[in-house]
């Protein structure tokens, strides 16, 4: 692994530690030319999922496009990133699990709102609020009324 700030070639592991339930590698480093620690993270190569969106433009699955969307709707809630991560792997692995190479925005946006519903109930809301494109009070009631009268459980 290249050093990020002398650009040598030479690293150690000084320490290892697995994410997402084993799903990602955080690594630390120390560079033998410089000294200097950095942290690099290995995962699984993509998992070549195709996202069809609503227009009929198709865009490879992005973790990281998603990451950020849940950091969103997760600001100033009590969910780490070791959640978003478990969350990300989750959702990547039940869309995964329909066995087919393309998947709709819809399905990829009703796996995100079936485990921000699991996760934080706010977030889910306010996720649902644009996702479901909430034009008044109205809907969010309804949305909050449905939540609160549907079974909570996780993918199926």
């Amino acid at each position: 692994m290249r050093c990020p700030y002398c650009q040598a070639d030479e690293s150690r592991v000084t320490d290892s530690r697995e994410l997402g339930g084993g799903a990602s590698i955080r690594r630390r480093r120390e560079c033998g030319a410089c000294g200097r620690r950095f942290t690099t993270y290995e995962r699984i190569e993509g998992s070549g999922l195709v996202v069809v969106k609503k227009d009929g433009r198709r865009q490879e699955f992005d973790a990281a496009k998603l990451r950020q969307k849940l950091r969103v709707a997760l600001t100033k809630r009590p969910v780490g990133e070791a959640q978003i991560e478990a969350m990300i792997q989750r959702i990547e692995g039940h869309l995964l699990a329909m066995g087919q190479a393309e998947v709709s925005s819809a399905a990829v946006g009703e796996a995100v709102l079936q485990e921000l519903k699991d996760v934080d109930e706010v977030a889910y809301i306010r996720f649902a609020s644009v996702y479901r494109q909430f034009t008044d009070l109205d809907d969010l009631a309804r949305a909050i009324e449905s939540m609160r009268s549907a079974p909570r459980d996780g993918l199926s």
